[in-house]
């Protein structure tokens, strides 16, 4: 048994019970193997039907125990598993949106997927069987084997001897399987991954004229799948039938020396006929695990991978500061913004509010001060995506804009802000308590985020907007839309808030979904904007439009806006400018344009003024 698996929740109860049930289990098979033995020798040596009646119903009473026995460990480990399987999905979603948008790129969103849907399921099938097994191997083995010692010592040291080899043949066919399973899984989550992107760019591809060819792509991804499958299952047969074939030889050991015996008078037939009926009995344990081993090995390949994604990945300090989360003393001084460069100069803000960067707003509030200090993002061949990035946004800042140019690492700052990307060094605060695992959610709770394309759901308007808050009602939902420019839109829909968009719906241009996208921003009503280019892909008249209404609904809000359209950084408080993956300037747009510096090349390049 995997040892994690003794970490779970409730785990122990469980073990408990189906060990007891092992046991009950364990003792029927004893009560079957005598009354059956005592009523055949009974009928053998001239006895009558009467006579073998008694025994042959504690055979038949035996039976129904064992049976039961059975049926109710599978009844209670099931339960145990779809408990744990749903609580582990239900972790899992948590964990993937705790990570957010960066680790779902860099996993992959197919096999993530995979992993909460089948995955979770193998889990639990996995878990449901090893939870019997392992206590039906170490308990009615031993049970029995106890049994055929008390029947016949010299059977009982046969069944000894035999077994190690048994388990050794067992260990190494395993070795062998496990490598196979590993190989198929990974064959599982490339046909999964391939599968949800085709599925993904299914209207593309049909749009392009390429939907059939792609066919052939996906049949050939499956192709690869079978034949991983299938040399599995080549091993997993071979396991069994060295099983079987092994355990066979020793029941005939046990056979052909109770036959001996026998015939010399060493042995009576009653105890005989019982040990030999309870040897098969003394393997079969060995037999289902073999057999459920090779069933559940995808289960145990789904479980490391999912561990692997909801781990706890906190240091000792940052694990002494989630404790403290419910400490609000945790304040600190400082000016209103501050940044220092990678270089290491230092950068301040022309006016400093001390008062106001004191204030007592925390993380529940969306003013909270913010601090990142010698931020580091290590991106792919250890190249950093930021580096070296130290900066504090006081209380009174409102609206921050993240200006440079593409691949500067502006999105990569956003995520850090959202906690959806650790840092591979420093430390990101939120009013003095670092932002980590137990104060990740609190802060997330108060975020909404907006990406350059966001993502509808194939349901109706309402649905989609009610996405941060699923209780809102439809008034509030008509509300947010028409302040977010949609009020037209929606009156002429035949089923107004209820017009189902997406697939099989009505289609949506680029600025309605940003607008939708706004509106259950808005429902949401959470504190803490955060945006990343959200009109890029819109043309000037239609950004001019989204701009007017969006600027509106900043007004209360902490904003970070990142865009590399610069008319947008006027309306801003502060704006941090980065280039290469680093902080290179900061300040307002009057004294960034003061500065004559990057921003300002930025400007004029834009406006074609520059180079």
């Amino acid at each position: 048994m995997d040892k994690a698996i003794l970490a779970l929740r409730g785990i122990r109860p469980v073990l408990a019970a189906v060990g007891a049930l092992s046991l009950i289990q364990a003792a029927a098979m004893i009560g079957q193997a005598l009354g059956l033995a005592k009523a055949v020798a009974l009928l053998f040596q001239g006895g009558t039907i009467d006579e073998a009646i008694g025994p042959l119903a504690w055979f038949a009473a035996a039976w129904m125990v064992r049976h039961s026995a059975v049926w109710l460990q599978r009844l209670c480990a099931g339960r145990f598993a779809e408990r744990t399987g749903e609580s582990l999905r239900l972790r899992l979603t948590e964990r993937l949106f705790e990570r957010g948008p960066d680790y779902a790129a860099q996993a992959g969103s197919g096999r993530l997927v995979t992993l909460a849907m089948d995955g979770v399921d193998r889990f639990r099938a996995y878990l449901e069987l090893t939870v019997i097994r392992t206590m039906d191997m170490g308990l009615v083995t031993i049970s029995v084997l106890a049994a055929v010692y008390v029947l016949d010592i010299a059977s009982g040291l046969i069944l000894t001897v035999t077994m190690p080899v048994l388990i050794g043949f067992f260990i190494l066919l395993g070795f062998a399987a496990r490598r196979m399973a590993d190989r198929q899984w990974l064959s599982f989550q490339v046909l999964a991954r391939h599968f949800t992107d085709v599925l993904r760019g299914l209207a593309t591809l049909k749009f392009l004229g390429r939907s059939r060819d792609y066919a052939a792509v996906v049949e050939q991804v499956s192709d690869r799948y079978r034949s991983a499958t299938m040399r599995t299952l080549r091993v997993a047969f071979l396991s069994s039938f060295a099983l079987d074939f092994f355990s066979t030889l020793s029941v005939a050991f046990v056979a052909v020396s109770l036959g001996l015996r026998l015939i010399g008078g060493g042995i009576g037939l009653e105890p005989a006929l019982a040990v030999l009926l309870l040897a098969p009995e003394y393997f079969l344990p060995v037999r289902m695990l073999g057999a459920d081993y090779h069933a559940s090995l995808d289960g145990k390949e789904a479980w490391t991978a999912i561990r692997d994604v909801v781990a706890d990945e906190r240091g000792p300090e940052e694990r002494v500061a989630a404790a403290r989360i419910s400490d609000s003393e945790a304040r600190t001084s400082g000016s209103a913004a501050r940044i220092s460069g990678a270089g290491g100069t230092e950068l301040r803000a022309a006016e400093k509010r001390e008062e106001q960067a004191h204030s007592p707003a925390g993380p529940d509030t969306g003013q909270a001060w913010i601090q990142l200090s010698d931020v580091k993002v290590d991106g792919e061949a250890g190249l950093p995506r930021l580096d070296g990035l130290s900066s504090s946004i006081g209380s009174h800042i409102h609206k921050v804009g993240i200006v440079g140019m593409s691949g500067s690492g502006k999105t990569t700052l956003l995520h850090l802000l959202g906690g959806f990307l650790p840092p591979s060094s420093g430390h990101i605060r939120i009013d003095g308590l670092p932002l980590t695992e137990g104060t990740r959610q609190r802060w997330q709770q108060q975020l909404t985020y907006i990406p350059q394309h966001p993502y509808l759901f194939s349901a109706t308007i309402a649905d989609n907007v009610r996405f941060y808050e699923p209780d809102a009602s439809d008034e509030q939902v008509m509300r947010a839309l028409a302040s977010a420019g949609l009020g037209d839109l929606i009156a002429s829909l035949p089923d107004g808030i209820h017009e189902r968009i997406g697939d099989g719906g009505r289609s949506l241009s680029g600025g309605q979904a940003q607008r939708i996208a706004l509106a259950r921003a808005l429902v949401g009503n959470r504190p803490v904007w955060l945006l990343d280019e959200p009109t890029a892909h819109l043309d000037l008249e239609t950004e001019l439009e989204l701009k007017e209404t969006m600027l509106d609904m900043f007004a209360g809000r902490r904003v970070f806006l990142a865009s590399h359209r610069l008319h947008w950084m006027k309306a801003m408080d502060w704006i941090w400018v980065l280039k290469d993956g680093r902080l290179v300037e900061a300040g307002t747009h009057e004294e960034l344009l003061a500065r004559q510096g990057v921003y300002r090349n930025m400007l004029e390049a834009a406006s074609g003024k520059g180079g």
